[in-house]
């Protein structure tokens, strides 16, 4: 960790003063794709998708060989399975979500005006089981991610279209906007530290993922893991990663995240699951 420290310290001293200035939700993404585009301009902007892929050809090569036998596999088997079991009232998820799925997954998360709340895939695979009288999923792997995995695969090639258009979904999107921007933690790191201003560099072998396109490949199985995991698992463990107590899965925190960069990384592709490391 020592190592983890001093290699984060030497890519955060020349960092400019940011300051999180007053914004539209659409002028801050035309800023976020042109800061990404002239900081790597070989790579187009339908491959930020593929997240660190899109910028290392060795990495690239691995995971293209990888994608060959996909480790989440089994976890779109297991999704379907799940998907297609009756509850104990004789509904399914079908019964909540409808029998086409094409484009379930780009529907996701959207803001909740009569609740004023940010609706999550994850948050509604678990509404329809408790609906039904099943009881819910844990929210950061197994059935939920399996579930989950088996949408976002069925609904692949979709583009990323979020945009918060009242008041109170741009208050959700600043809540976010304001989370990805503020340092926390015993390391005093942002995300957009990591994943901003120090994408495409080194912390110790590991190549800093791109903020752009963070959410398109989400449930992924990674390495580290060993298994499939959500998108506010990832939250959680980044979290952990700069000593700063990570917020709940499906947190306001964390669903304001999740909703802040699906706005940035609009009209990218949506290729769930991922396979990553």
């Amino acid at each position: 960790m020592k190592k983890l420290i001093s290699s984060v310290a030497l890519l955060i001293i020349a960092l400019p003063f940011v300051t999180v200035q007053a914004s539209t939700p659409a002028e801050d993404t035309e800023a976020f794709r042109s800061y990404f585009k002239k900081a790597v301009p070989d790579v187009k902007f339908e491959d930020f998708q593929n997240g660190v892929y899109a910028l290392d050809a060795d990495s690239r090569e691995q995971w293209i060989e990888i994608e060959e036998f996909p480790p989440y596999e089994l976890a779109i088997d297991k999704g379907t399975e799940l998907w297609e079991k009756p509850f104990k009232n004789g509904k399914s998820f079908a019964s909540c979500f409808g029998e086409d799925i094409s484009g379930t997954r780009a529907k996701y998360p959207y803001h909740d005006e009569a609740q004023d709340t940010i609706v999550t895939l994850e948050g509604d695979i678990n509404k329809c089981l408790t609906d039904n009288g099943e009881k819910p999923y844990k929210w950061k792997k197994g059935n939920i991610a399996a579930v989950s995995a088996y949408i976002a695969y069925e609904g692949r090639g979709k583009k990323v279209d979020v945009h918060p258009k009242t008041d109170k979904a741009k208050a959700w999107y600043d809540k976010g906007k304001k989370f990805f921007y503020a340092k926390r933690g015993q390391l005093n790191l942002a995300c957009a530290d990591c994943h901003v201003y120090n994408f495409n560099r080194k912390v110790r072998s590991e190549l800093l993922s791109p903020a752009l396109g963070h959410p398109t490949h989400f449930p992924v199985f990674r390495t580290k893991w060993g298994e499939m995991g959500t998108l506010h698992r990832r939250y959680g463990g980044c979290n952990k990663n700069i000593r700063a107590k990570p917020f709940k899965a499906q947190s306001d925190e964390y669903k304001a995240l999740e909703y802040f960069q699906a706005v940035m990384s609009n009209g990218l592709e949506l290729n769930g699951p991922g396979a990553r490391k």
